[in-house]
């Protein structure tokens, strides 16, 4: 598509993010507290994602935080702590979409995010608890276990743009 005052390429018009994705971002830079100390915000992902009774941070906290983002965009979430739970969350998807919840395994359990981009060998992954904080991470598409859809919520129609790929990091601890 061309800008027909300068003839130069218009740039892909972006999907509309889902209001879980905008929940989100809205914690990116958001951090476990240094050593004893815990964050009080991190500590809330736990209560909102249903477990008021997690008091410290130490505690793994991916599945808290998408499941504190989607119950505050709305939607139910998988009700546990156990990241691979989402995988039998919501409808299945056999490829990734922005906004698609993504698992992959690890030792020890798994892992749970945001699918906020994608391209044939990585998905860009906005979540908790990467390398101890709300991040954008990057992992091999060949090691996700599962991507799934909020249940009753209509797919986003349009393209992705990469604007999350800014900042991204390489996938650093999960634990």
């Amino acid at each position: 598509m061309t800008n027909e005052t300068s003839g130069a390429l218009a740039p892909q018009r972006a999907i509309a993010l889902p209001k879980w994705i905008e929940v989100a971002r809205s914690y990116i830079g958001t951090h476990e507290g240094v050593g004893a100390k815990d964050n009080p915000k991190v500590v809330e992902l736990y209560a909102l994602a249903g477990h008021p009774e997690v008091k410290h941070d130490s505690v793994p906290w991916c599945a808290a935080f998408v499941g504190a983002c989607l119950r505050k965009a709305g939607l139910s979430s998988s009700g546990t702590l156990w990241a691979l739970d989402y995988a039998k969350y919501g409808d299945k998807l056999s490829t990734p979409i922005i906004g698609a919840i993504a698992t992959k395994k690890r030792d020890g359990g798994g892992h749970v995010f945001f699918v906020v981009d994608f391209d044939a060998t990585h998905v860009w992954g906005l979540g908790g608890n990467q390398s101890d904080a709300v991040s954008i991470a990057v992992y091999p598409r060949n090691v996700i276990h599962s991507y799934s859809w909020p249940h009753g919520v209509a797919l986003p129609k349009g393209t992705h743009d990469g604007a999350f790929r800014v900042g991204a990091v390489k996938a650093g601890s999960e634990a």
